[in-house]
């Protein structure tokens, strides 16, 4: 068993108020969840209107099909309306024995 994480940090530019931010924030992170049956919530930036760091996990057997689907979450973030992407840190990890 593989698990892959990724921190995904953004940018919310249009942002003027923490209500905003987390309407932007719940849209990404639903489609993310839908479309690629990820595990996904806020890790940091929460009291931030303009920033916001997101952090998903998968679980599987492969190593290429984990970075083959994170390289997708990290291109359908770039492609999101809302958020900027600022930086990406994806890791893929085995459990210890």
């Amino acid at each position: 068993m593989l698990a892959a994480v990724a921190r995904f940090d953004l940018r919310i530019p249009a942002c003027g108020s923490l209500k905003e931010k987390r309407h932007v924030v719940k849209a990404l992170t639903a489609s993310l969840r839908g479309r690629f049956n990820v595990a996904v919530a806020e890790v940091d930036h929460q009291d931030l209107w303009q920033r916001a760091a997101i952090g998903v996990a998968a679980v599987g057997t492969e190593g290429g099909h984990l970075r083959r689907v994170m390289h997708q979450v990290e291109r359908h973030i770039e492609a999101f309306a809302d958020v900027e992407l600022i930086a990406a840190d994806v890791s893929l990890h085995a459990p210890e024995d």
